[in-house]
């Protein structure tokens, strides 16, 4: 979820400077604030924040596991 999001405001963030515009607000939204965003985005998805809770506990193998009788 973080990883879409990360690439949604990197992708804004390139329209942003290849249109050349500020969006009115050239403090708020210029092109290293877009960029740190993206990268915290990026990196809270790979520290593994958001991933959901209810996955079983670590379990990764789904099914009857082989050589169990």
């Amino acid at each position: 979820m973080f990883a879409i999001a990360a690439a949604a405001v990197f992708g804004f963030a390139l329209l942003l400077d290849l249109l050349d515009t500020n969006l009115g607000a050239p403090g708020l939204f210029n092109w290293n604030t877009l960029v740190l965003i993206g990268l915290l985005l990026l990196s809270l998805y790979f520290a593994g924040v958001g991933r959901g809770a209810g996955g079983g506990g670590g379990r990764w193998y789904r099914g009857r596991r082989p050589g169990r009788g």
